[in-house]
């Protein structure tokens, strides 16, 4: 129980810090667990990647609507 005084006391004195180090958690949470669990699902297929022109000059995309 002492362990859990001493996070009480922490959060109380510290409201920022305890919270940064939440999200900070949270945030290394999602990519170790939700990845894995994401890739091993069937659905989870690979998208084709643009072509490099379409990506380097938009402009020229932009133009062929015109």
């Amino acid at each position: 129980m002492a362990v859990m005084e001493k996070l009480k006391i922490f959060v109380v004195q510290e409201p920022v810090v305890a919270a940064s180090c939440l999200i900070a958690g949270f945030g290394l949470f999602l990519p170790a667990v939700v990845r894995p669990i994401l890739d091993s699902m069937d659905s989870s297929k690979q998208v084709p990647q643009p072509a490099l022109r379409d990506i380097s000059n938009p402009c020229i995309q932009f133009q062929d609507y015109i």
